[in-house]
């Protein structure tokens, strides 16, 4: 049957009453006792029943979607290959939409088309047809992707708009401040206040990294980070660019008089059961006060090594590592690679009752039950050397030091590894080849680094291909001869991505990470003692388990997760 068939037999105004557990039982597809057992999980969880099957494994989703869209002949419709029509979209709100796990579709023959993640659920149907005042046609949707495209449609981009622009009518109107304003209790409900919340629910929304509000000449730009790129999100008027900054300052309890000099602070927002930690930067512009946000998921917790995307063997040699006694292992790559997640990941693992862990960072970006956590203070002269040297009399097992930054700093971290304490900590280098060397190159001796020195991971982040419009895509002769040079031989599985409305048009949705370990073993060591780069890249080069990370990026361009391109671009920073 075709879907335009089922669209026309779904137009009766109102469906049968039937409870899914009874349906799947009459025909067969679950057991009496898989109901009963899913029936009690529902009422222990609240769950839905169609999800709490399919979690206990009695029935694939697809099956389940299949069953409802035969039995109660409706169309299912995948959302990752549908072209919303956003007049249509908003024809249900946020709010019900969201509730009632529904997405309105297109209108047809005075009726709408409403995709549900639950068709059998009649008080939705009753609701949405008093909310729209029209018949309503059914089909089920995938409940994931429907999730996933709310967040796409219901975008704050207009509102962020429309506040902006009533901010500044107002800013216009009573020549005020409202940056100073808004710190009496009495205007929470001013437009900067509602502007700014809005930002951080859309930020929030379409999983942003970063914030960007710049002032230019004319206007200021908000923009978000996304995947690693910048986008632009709305540009106002300059007016109302001081009153935006003088409330993120006191949000993040800055001085609000000081506009010549950098200030740096943190907050907290919250966006329905998301608490998200803000990382503040200002520095004083040409036309104003730029100011960035890093925005931190304190609500998914920290990731386990496993959940990093790490290949089996390098996670495999890396927690050999990170279990060793004493010792220094090194992440290293640019900044925004990832490193403080990768180290987070280890210190996770590390973090027992019978470990005392210390770790010194500027700034503390997770914070990890059972850890003793500092925050370098410049400003009354507690740095990482100083907060270092009181760590060694405070009895610590493991110790993070969240970057190597000068030779001081270095010493003390490889002669804490060398001593007994296993010592994790980050470095902006290139590869891990160039770590050790660069190492030497800020003092430390020769000796010292080939005998604290255990391993070097090195990352990127590379762009995924967006899995709701992936397709094929044939090598071109060019990439041929790179996958060769890399020595992948695996057949090639390339996909690139069309462009849809779930990855924003651009083809891409999320990030994995590429990886290189490098163990530093006898070789590499005596090549470390003589400093001899040239040895110690031939030593490396030819270790047995050592891999390159141009070639794992080339591999998950080769298996599809990414594009030749990215793979190059996130290596070399070019495509």
């Amino acid at each position: 049957m075709t879907e335009a068939t089922m669209i026309e037999s779904a137009a009766a105004p109102r469906p049968r009453k039937a409870r899914l557990g009874d349906l799947l039982l009459e025909n067969k597809v679950i057991s009496k006792e898989q109901l009963e057992t899913a029936l009690a999980d529902q009422r222990k969880s609240g769950r839905r029943l169609g999800r709490v099957l399919i979690e206990n494994g009695y029935l694939t989703e697809d099956a389940l979607l299949d069953f409802l869209s035969r039995q109660l002949r409706i169309p299912y419709i995948d959302l990752r290959r549908y072209t919303f029509v956003p007049e249509v979209v908003h024809l249900i709100p946020e709010a019900y939409a969201r509730r009632f796990r529904a997405v309105a579709l297109r209108e047809e023959d005075g009726a709408l088309l409403v995709g549900l993640a639950d068709p059998v659920d009649i008080f939705a149907h009753d609701e949405i047809t008093r909310l729209v005042q029209r018949p309503l046609k059914l089909a089920v949707v995938k409940e994931g992707d429907l999730l996933k495209a709310l967040d796409v449609i219901y975008r704050r981009t207009e509102e962020i708009s429309g506040l902006a622009a009533e901010l500044e009518e107002e800013l216009s109107a009573y020549d005020i401040d409202l940056g100073v304003a808004t710190a009496a209790d009495a205007v929470n409900d001013a437009p900067v206040v509602k502007l700014l919340q809005t930002i951080f629910e859309d930020a929030v929304q379409v999983n942003a990294s970063d914030i960007h509000i710049e002032p230019d000449e004319s206007a200021v730009r908000v923009r978000f980070r996304i995947d690693g790129e910048l986008r632009l999100q709305t540009s106002a008027d300059r007016k109302i660019a001081q009153a935006l900054v003088s409330r993120l300052k006191l949000m993040a309890s800055l001085d609000i008089s000081e506009r010549r000099l950098p200030q740096d602070g943190r907050c907290q927002v919250r966006f329905r059961e998301t608490v998200i930690d803000v990382r503040l930067s200002t520095v004083p512009v040409q036309h104003g006060e730029s100011v960035a946000m890093r925005l931190l998921n304190q609500s998914g917790g920290i990731l386990d090594l496993d959940r990093l995307g790490m290949p089996g063997d390098v996670l495999k040699r890396l927690r050999a590592m990170i279990h060793q006694p004493h010792g220094l292992v090194l992440v290293t790559g640019p900044t925004g690679s990832g490193k403080t997640t990768t180290l987070y990941g280890a210190l996770k693992e590390l973090n027992t009752p019978s470990a005392k862990v210390l770790t010194v960072e500027d700034p503390v970006e997770y914070r990890l039950a059972g850890a003793n956590q500092v925050q370098v203070n410049p400003k009354i002269d507690l740095s990482f050397a100083r907060v270092l040297r009181a760590f060694l009399r405070q009895d610590p097992d493991i110790i993070l030091i969240g970057e190597m930054r000068d030779a001081e700093t270095v010493e003390i971290g490889l002669r804490a590894a060398m001593t007994g304490h296993l010592v994790l900590s980050s470095l902006h280098t290139h590869d891990a080849v160039s770590s050790a060397l660069r190492l030497m190159d800020m003092g430390a001796e020769p000796y010292l680094v080939a005998a604290s020195l255990r391993c070097v991971v090195a990352q990127r982040l590379v762009r995924r291909v967006c899995d709701s419009c992936a397709e094929p895509a044939a090598p071109t002769v060019a990439e041929k001869a790179l996958f060769a040079d890399a020595a992948i031989d695996a057949p090639l599985t390339l996909k690139r991505g069309r462009g849809c409305a779930f990855c924003q048009h651009t083809g891409f949705r999320g990030r994995i990470g590429v990886y290189e370990i490098l163990e530093i073993g006898e070789e590499l060591m005596f090549a470390l003692q003589k400093r001899d780069p040239a040895a110690f890249q031939r030593a490396a080069l030819a270790a047995p388990h050592y891999r390159r990370l141009r070639a794992e990026a080339l591999g998950q361009a080769a298996r599809g997760v990414t594009t030749v391109e990215e793979a190059l671009r996130a290596v070399y920073g070019t495509g």
